[in-house]
């Protein structure tokens, strides 16, 4: 007989008898009083249980299969750097390209370091309608050497991740004073190829980029650290208004604009660049003698960078061996090469100066502006015979500028260690901040170690209750805790306080127009409590970043900063802890009216310099910069011009200047690091002195401590214009400020100074 299991329903008079089979379950019968529409009841319900399992997992399949269609029709995609190169201590492109095949929705994008240190969160809001494809390019600051990545994340308007790009490495980073140089070809072959340096670092080898114009950064800041650009003249077409205006911005700050030309009709058909050309293009024709291409890769002097040190190499007195002054003076001719004809584009030239070639058969032209020079190559260098020759790394290795140091001897050391923001930290902290002297810090642990040690076990034994330590022990840790809390309030409580200082580099455009501002603004924010400040970026270009710590600093900091870019501006939430200074940096371009002009004429022997303050604020002291010599002019009164006679030779030597000034730096940096020790060797009260000494920092004494050197964003240093034969006119100014208000809060004490650095040309 069959054994039966009996189930109970919610009629306790009706009950049907199944089989205790597990797997098959039969109906055996029901007891009187059961009836059939109960039983039709009862089979559907089992039915269902049944078939309802199913129907879930087809559910969880379908929604799988429905995220992936919906994962796939989301792309999202980064490039990093420079074509995959990131130089340290400066701005780069990061740049993303998103496409949307699925429902529209609004994005933000995300973006940390990989690294222990997060630093501060970057985020861009983006719009992503269904069926786009968009382009953003997002500046970042390159903060750490060696090995670094970054995080990218997207997430939609409910904060919900829908992609990411994890641990973006770059394919290559190189050192602070190494060159760079980009290039949008004509074909991908024709991106140029720089001889390789002797020094076998990776990060001491110059780079090449090869930038497409879809993804060529509309962003002046970020183009800052390429030293040279070469355009092809076809491809000049294919950038949008908004990359010809950043392009134009790099160029007159102080870039080298290298446009190689297919066909004299690619000049005349772009308006901007006919504008900015240094000669008149005709027709073009076939030259059997180019020699002159050899002879200026051989027979001329290359540039020197003083910044680059030798490592041990040194003389017998101690002084760093020069460098040669052209590394490749015995470099032979190729005898190919010089016999193939080369077409040439015959020109005349109007405001520039023939690099090679001659006056009426010029090879490459040359010409300033602004701060940068434009040169032409009147040939192309992506055909033949230049696309073969032998020596063509050499001559993109010159015209990009590197150095001749690194192909003079492959001892080499870094030149850098120490951040230049440290310095500006130094003149802006807070002086309410008093540190305690290690001296007081080890007195205050010993009495502590005293008394909780031989001072309780004795007076306990004395009164004879030596468990009263149970007691005694947590009163005294709760009595150093509030004598400490207590010192360091006397120490460092204060007022919430801000200061900030400007380096504005004033670049005239034609005569009678603005002029073009590229502002460094060093701010330093004293909170007396933990607490959060906002931030806003008003210029027309303007992006922020944290302290860059150097070198020899940890690099990256960790720290609980956002910061949103929108358009070409910023918003920020700073997060400031108790009793601390945080330095901040602003990077900013804008064109704005000229604060500061200035003119110099020939007065027989001497110069006339006569400075025009536009300002409401006077010029409590300008300097005068020529050659290697600082001359002190005086005050300019708030709108009015002053005249000064500058004679050759006159003033201090400028080595003389940065050195006395710059002898403190590497202290004072390295005394903000700690907690305790002398405040004042954390300061640095001569801001004017110790502005200009930054500027013209590869004046200073070389040294064989290559890690008292400094590493510094690019354009900081004005060296590069005094060799260019200019001087520059440096005007200071307290209690001004060219930038507009960048606070959103109002601080209890406020600090502003202003160093406007404008470069002009001696008769």
């Amino acid at each position: 007989m069959q054994k039966a299991l009996k189930l109970s329903v919610a009629n306790p008079d009706r009950s049907i008898l199944y089989s205790s089979n597990p797997i098959r379950m039969n109906y055996i019968g029901t007891k009187p009083g059961c009836s059939d529409r109960w039983l039709l009841k009862s089979r559907f319900l089992r039915f269902a249980g049944w078939h309802s399992r199913a129907w879930l997992v087809v559910l969880v399949l379908a929604g799988s299969m429905g995220s992936s269609r919906v994962g796939a029709a989301l792309q999202f995609d980064a490039f990093l750097g420079f074509d995959g190169v990131i130089p340290e201590a400066c701005w780069f492109p990061l740049v993303f390209e998103v496409k949307n095949d699925g429902p529209a929705f609004n994005g933000t994008i995300e973006i940390t370091s990989g690294n222990l240190g997060r630093g501060t969160a970057r985020e861009v809001q983006v719009e992503l309608p269904t069926g786009t494809l968009k382009r953003l390019v997002v500046p970042v600051f390159a903060s750490a050497r060696g090995f670094t990545t970054w995080d990218a994340r997207l997430f939609d308007d409910r904060g919900k991740l829908r992609a990411e790009q994890s641990r973006l490495q770059p394919r290559k980073q190189i050192a602070a004073e190494v060159p760079l140089l980009g290039a949008i070809p004509r074909t991908p072959s024709g991106a140029p190829q720089l001889r390789a340096v002797l020094p076998q670092q990776q990060e001491l080898q110059p780079a090449t980029a090869r930038l497409l114009p879809g993804l060529f950064p509309d962003n002046p800041l970020v183009l800052e650290r390429m030293n040279a650009l070469y355009l092809n003249s076809e491809r000049v077409v294919d950038l949008s208004v908004a990359q010809v205006e950043a392009l134009l911005s790099w160029l007159y700050s102080g870039g080298n604009l290298i446009v190689g030309i297919e066909q004299p009709s690619d000049i005349g058909g772009v308006p901007w660049l006919k504008a900015i050309f240094p000669c008149d293009l005709n027709e073009m024709r076939s030259l059997t003698n180019h020699s002159d291409l050899h002879q200026w890769i051989t027979q001329l002097d290359w540039p020197v960078n003083p910044r680059l040190r030798f490592g041990r190499q040194t003389s017998v007195s101690g002084s760093v061996v020069p460098p040669l002054q052209n590394p490749f003076s015995t470099l032979p001719a190729e005898m190919a090469f010089e016999a193939e004809p080369m077409q040439v584009i015959n020109s005349q030239v109007r405001d520039g100066y023939v690099v090679a070639g001659s006056d009426s058969s010029p090879l490459i032209v040359r010409a300033p502006r602004g701060r940068g020079q434009i040169t032409v190559l009147l040939f192309s260098p992506e055909r033949e015979p230049v696309r073969s020759w032998k020596h063509l790394p050499v001559f993109w290795a010159r015209m990009a500028g590197v150095p001749a140091n690194l192909y003079a001897s492959s001892d080499f050391t870094q030149a850098g260690g120490w951040s230049s923001d440290g310095v500006f930290g130094a003149m802006l902290d807070s002086r309410q901040v008093h540190k305690l002297p290690i001296g007081w810090l080890l007195m205050l642990l010993l009495v502590y170690l005293l008394v909780i040690g031989p001072v309780d076990h004795y007076w306990l034994k004395r009164i004879g209750r030596p468990m009263l330590t149970w007691v005694t022990f947590p009163c005294y840790v709760v009595l150093f805790s509030f004598v400490i809390y207590l010192i360091g309030y006397k120490l460092r409580a204060g007022e919430s306080e801000w200061n900030e200082l400007h380096l504005v580099d004033v670049m005239p455009k034609a005569k009678g127009q603005s002029s073009f501002l590229r502002g460094r603004s060093y701010i330093s924010v004293y909170s007396p409590s933990n607490q959060r400040y906002k931030l806003e970026g008003q210029q027309d270009t303007s992006m922020l970043r944290s302290e860059f710590a150097g070198m020899w600093g940890t690099g990256q900091n960790d720290d609980e900063s956002r910061v949103t870019m929108s358009g070409s501006r910023f918003k920020a939430e700073v997060f400031v802890p108790v009793w601390t200074s945080r330095l901040l940096v602003s990077d900013w371009c804008e064109s704005a009216a000229t604060p500061v002009s200035v003119s110099v004429t020939q007065r027989g022997s001497d110069w006339r310099v006569s400075v025009q303050n536009r300002t409401a604020s006077v010029f409590t002291n300008v300097h005068f910069v020529y050659q290697d010599r600082l001359v002190s002019l005086g005050p300019v009164p708030a709108q009015g011009t002053a005249s000064f006679s500058v004679s050759p030779g006159q003033g201090t030597l400028l080595r003389e200047f940065v050195w006395k000034h710059s002898s403190s730096f590497q202290q004072a940096v390295q005394s903000r690091q700690y907690a305790f020790g002398q405040a004042r060797t954390g300061w640095l009260e001569d801001r004017q002195g110790s502005a200009i000494s930054l500027s013209f920092i590869s004046h200073a004494a070389p040294t064989h401590a290559y890690q008292s050197s400094f590493v510094m964003p690019p354009g900081l240093e004005l060296s590069p214009i005094l060799e260019q034969g200019q001087a520059v006119l440096l005007a200071w100014a307290e209690g001004f400020s060219p930038a507009k208000p960048m606070r959103q809060f109002t601080p209890r004490r406020t600090q502003q100074f202003t160093l406007l650095r404008v470069a002009t040309p001696l008769p």
